[in-house]
């Protein structure tokens, strides 16, 4: 899991290779602390994307109880660390589905 965590760290933190860097270890500790929250948002919206799929009783079904233990909010192959983000403020994500 620790593994997990810090690849994560790699794209979410991407800029020097993800080496929390600085000219003194004040500038680093801000730079780590910064890094929570954006971990914090995605292992939130990640986990409300995991109980959508589970509210669906074909998920539900398929699923042993190995399966459901293997589960983990901490995936990162959607997140774009390059380019563009377009951020609309008038539309929200759709949680209909989230119980």
């Amino acid at each position: 899991m620790v593994e997990n965590w810090n690849g994560a760290n790699d794209t979410i933190f991407y800029g020097k290779q993800g080496v929390l860097t600085g000219a003194d270890r004040e500038h680093a500790e801000v730079s780590m602390l910064a890094l929570h929250l954006p971990q914090s948002c995605l292992v939130y919206v990640n986990t409300l994307l995991l109980q959508a799929v589970l509210a669906d009783p074909a998920w539900a079904e398929r699923l042993t109880a190995e399966d459901r233990r293997g589960l983990s909010p901490l995936f990162w192959s959607h997140i774009n660390p390059y380019g563009r983000f377009h951020l609309d403020m008038d539309k929200r994500l759709d949680l209909s589905g989230v119980a």
